[in-house]
């Protein structure tokens, strides 16, 4: 493993902030689970009132304070949006089990490099827009970049949400690439629960992969190990199950239960989120609608899914060259999942961002461009991997830049 880790931080408070919020949730989830189950109970009256002073704490305020600050963030965000998606095409993919995915293309269909580009959880293909403007002004139409939502966000058709999964996941990256008839040197790019696909996609049989990546981005993301660390240990709390049976019977009180799970986090964003102090509020804020914007039954469906995601058996089998980027101030996948990722990938790099958050897409996107650069042009070289650093270990520019959380 090849390291620029540097200054690692944690913060434990932040770990038992979010853990005392979410046992705070629980009764309130199973009083209106119970009564979702009886009819003409209003649900979520009863449990709602009595954790109304909540919604009035420090980390309340502060995004509610945040919020004057979203029409300035959303035109910024609209404005890359638009630069982007104007130079890409837009089509749908339908996977095996007939859901139809929106899927946004850029460059050749015959290139010399193809980049495939993995949301995170709660996230679109639009939170790729950074880089994808990096690569294009590097590389015009001598690459194609394919970016995509996943079943259930953005514009992707909603699934049943027994196949709200990694490992289906997987398997709809698996229809994507057979249908768009991806061929030739390969990189995959995965941001959280992105990076997890990737990671699951590797651990299918050969025969199940179309297509073999060269060269691996993993970002913010994990192995396994969730429930252990971080704020990934409110997986398994109960409220994930309550939310997932909300989503089934009651899925109207489920969105004001999801609400309240995402509290806790948007109340570490605010107090540890490492955005830096004049942007970080409207960042949240943008964070925060983003969150809202995801479906519930999307929302319940993979967090429950994600307390069994375990892909530590695949790592030592992946032959990409592979760069595994981290953020110091990463609650939701905090560092020690990067270094598992690095350790067990063979001649893996690690690059580490001390002061930089989960939203590495936003915070540093320079690092995660200059990587995808460096790989594309090691392979085209045949260089080493250690020649891949040489190529993006540089100071990254900083510059405000919209921010979208992954849940």
């Amino acid at each position: 493993m090849t390291s620029l880790a540097a200054g690692m931080s944690t913060d434990g408070g932040a770990d038992e902030f979010a853990e005392d919020e979410a046992a705070r949730l629980v009764p309130e989830a199973e009083t209106a689970l119970h009564d979702a189950r009886e009819p003409g109970v209003d649900a979520w009256r009863a449990s709602a009132s009595e954790h109304r002073g909540d919604r009035a704490s420090r980390a309340g305020r502060q995004v509610q304070q945040a919020q004057q600050h979203q029409p300035f963030m959303r035109a910024i965000y609209r404005r890359d949006r638009t630069r982007i998606n104007g130079r890409g095409i837009t089509r749908t993919v339908t996977t095996s089990d007939g859901v139809s995915l929106s899927v946004r293309e850029y460059g050749s269909r015959h290139p010399a490099h193809t980049v495939v580009l993995l949301h995170g959880l709660c996230l679109t293909k639009d939170s790729w827009t950074i880089p994808i403007d990096h690569l294009l002004h590097q590389y015009g139409d001598n690459i194609r970049i394919i970016s995509y939502d996943h079943r259930g966000h953005g514009d992707s058709a909603a699934a049943p949400m027994h196949t709200y999964h990694i490992d289906r996941l997987a398997a709809d990256l698996a229809d994507l690439l057979a249908a768009l008839g991806v061929a030739g040197p390969l990189t995959f790019a995965g941001h959280s629960m992105g990076g997890m696909v990737a990671l699951a996609y590797l651990g299918r049989p050969a025969a199940q992969r179309p297509a073999q990546p060269h060269g691996l981005i993993l970002v913010a993301t994990a192995a396994g190990k969730l429930t252990e660390r971080g704020l990934g240990r409110l997986l398994a709390n109960p409220a994930t199950n309550i939310l997932y049976e909300l989503a089934q019977h009651a899925p109207r009180i489920a969105e004001h239960a999801s609400r309240a799970l995402a509290r806790p986090v948007c109340g570490i964003l605010v107090r540890f989120g490492g955005y830096g102090t004049a942007s970080r509020d409207a960042r949240v804020a943008v964070s925060a609608a983003t969150i809202n914007a995801t479906p519930v039954a999307t929302k319940a469906g993979f967090l429950r899914a994600l307390r069994h995601y375990n892909q530590y058996q695949t790592l030592s089998s992946i032959t990409a060259t592979t760069v595994v980027i981290s953020g110091g101030a990463d609650r939701l996948t905090p560092p020690p999942h990067a270094h598992d990722l690095a350790g067990g990938i063979p001649g893996a790099t690690l690059v580490h961002r001390p002061a930089a958050s989960h939203m590495l897409l936003d915070e540093a996107p320079h690092v995660i461009s200059d990587a995808m650069i460096g790989i594309i042009g090691a392979h085209k070289t045949g260089a080493t991997r250690r020649h891949v650093m040489r190529n993006y270990a540089k100071p990254v520019s900083r510059q405000p830049l919209t921010a979208r959380e992954a849940c």
